[in-house]
């Protein structure tokens, strides 16, 4: 077996990771997801916010993210809103954190440590640039099995309890982070209704 290592982003990248986005989000409205011109536009911008895994020559996942303020008090917002154009058009170098827009892996290539390596390599950015932490909008993919007889609400506690397995919210737990709330409407998605979780790391 190959060993996956991670690069930043380059533009020649773009439609392969625009193949990605739509594997790994079969229920979301494309339109909200990466397009082959936004990721285009990350490698302008800000590519070393944006880790691709690579198995050889093949990109295999990715993670992506831009530096912002963030406004605890006013927590509610969309993936459209917070991120700007092209999902990267707010990007503040001096923000004070770094906002993951995406992150995926190809689901013949999970369960091979690439999701952590992704979510190591956006702390140590943080770290790298004094920022005070890592926010995003989690997807909630597993909530599609549940929502016939739990509220999403619910479905997020019984998540961070340990008494429900999500492939997504899970996961970010075991990272470290911490759910600070729900996003309502925070992209067109079948298989949580449009909600997200609000989560959050803060460096140490």
């Amino acid at each position: 077996m190959s060993e996956v290592r991670l690069v930043n982003l380059t533009a020649s990248l773009a439609p392969e990771l625009a193949a990605i986005e739509l594997i790994c989000f079969p229920m979301a409205n494309p339109e909200d997801l990466l397009s082959e011109e936004d990721i285009r536009a990350y490698a302008e911008v800000f590519p070393e916010g944006y880790f691709v895994a690579m198995d050889g020559d093949r990109p295999v996942g990715m993670g992506a993210g831009i530096f912002l303020d963030f406004d605890f008090e006013n927590p509610q917002h969309t993936i459209a809103g917070i991120t700007g154009e092209h999902q990267c058009g707010n990007h503040d170098p001096d923000g004070d954190w770094y906002y993951g827009t995406d992150i995926t892996v190809l689901p013949e290539y999970r369960g091979r440590g690439i999701g952590r390596m992704l979510y190591e390599a956006r702390k140590d950015l943080v770290r790298r640039h004094g920022k005070r932490g890592i926010i995003a909008g989690g997807a909630l993919p597993g909530f599609f099995h549940h929502k016939d007889r739990m509220s999403i609400h619910e479905y997020v506690e019984k998540v961070v309890a340990g008494e429900l397995r999500d492939p997504t919210l899970s996961f970010q737990l075991s990272n470290g982070f911490e759910v600070r709330g729900l996003l309502e409407n925070y992209m067109e998605d079948e298989a949580d209704d449009g909600w997200a979780t609000l989560i959050v790391w803060q460096v140490d």
